[in-house]
């Protein structure tokens, strides 16, 4: 997947934008932009890639993505088929960190929300959302641009208080595109993305990033905090946990669709990352599918 600046900015002259969508799929492309993005899933499915988390996505789920994340929401198959009758609803509100001023957001009364802002550099994904906030995105579009600001600093401060939600991205993504080493980074997530169903050494990365193998080793994990033999593979069980959500696969056939040489590799790193075998978190799993 090749990455896209996208420009989110308001054309109206106003800090808020919101869009109610109705399409036959989202954007297939994979994008990051200035402003945040607080989004709620109305009716859709498919995967959600936010940073390296990649999981499975459905109708009902409330997202808040930080400035500079990237992320895309990428339909099931059924979605493209010609005669499809599916349709993809969401309604996504951009605005950036400063929307209210810094002034504002420095009070006592609104560290809180600037907490919840801050956290959103991992992608923060709210379980158990209310239908009163759900109704009240969906709302947003019709109101006035004055009570739309508060409405919103509402709902965030209602987001911030709830208990239930998620963290998506591993910490050691959420900085790497401020780094002035950005451009060989993208080059590095392009090249795992596309390629991680197939046999990726880190000497084959670090002859693409034009470095030696220790010192891309070092460079790495300056970066993420952990060694890229690490990143890789929690991209691939990433992606074998959205294979195994979709319940067309044998464990065995996921295991190698997502680049592991042999099951007890696979099994063994699944364990590692998610806690649990694969079956496990299939069983797990299966009351929400």
């Amino acid at each position: 997947m090749k990455l896209h600046l996208l420009d989110r900015s308001s054309t109206g002259n106003t800090s808020i934008t919101v869009s109610q969508n109705n399409y036959k799929n989202f954007l297939k492309v994979w994008h990051f932009h200035e402003e945040l993005e607080l989004v709620y899933i109305i009716k859709s499915t498919g995967t959600r890639f936010v940073g390296d988390s990649i999981e499975k996505f459905q109708s009902g789920e409330v997202i808040l993505i930080g400035k500079n994340v990237p992320h895309m929401w990428l339909n099931d198959e059924a979605y493209f088929e010609e005669n499809s009758s599916l349709t993809a609803q969401a309604v996504s509100v951009h605005f950036k960190d400063n929307f209210v001023g810094k002034e504002f957001l420095s009070l006592p009364e609104m560290q809180p929300i600037s907490h919840l802002l801050k956290k959103a550099a991992q992608g923060i994904k709210f379980n158990n959302v209310t239908d009163n906030i759900k109704n009240e995105l969906l709302n947003l579009s019709s109101l006035n641009p004055a009570i739309k600001i508060t409405r919103i600093i509402e709902i965030l401060s209602k987001l911030e208080q709830t208990q239930h939600y998620t963290l998506l991205s591993s910490n050691g993504f959420i900085n790497t595109f401020h780094q002035t080493e950005n451009k060989r980074l993208n080059t590095i997530y392009e090249y795992v993305y596309q390629n991680f169903h197939t046999p990726i050494s880190s000497k084959d990365v670090a002859e693409l990033a034009n470095m030696n193998a220790s010192a891309f080793s070092r460079f790495f994990k300056t970066i993420h905090r952990k060694p890229f033999t690490r990143f890789l593979n929690e991209i691939r069980i990433g992606f074998a946990c959205k294979m195994l959500l979709e319940n067309k696969e044998s464990i065995t056939s996921i295991a190698y669709a997502c680049g592991f040489g042999n099951i007890s590799n696979f099994n063994r790193q699944f364990r590692i990352i998610k806690n649990e075998s694969p079956s496990s978190f299939l069983s797990q799993h299966k009351k929400h599918l």
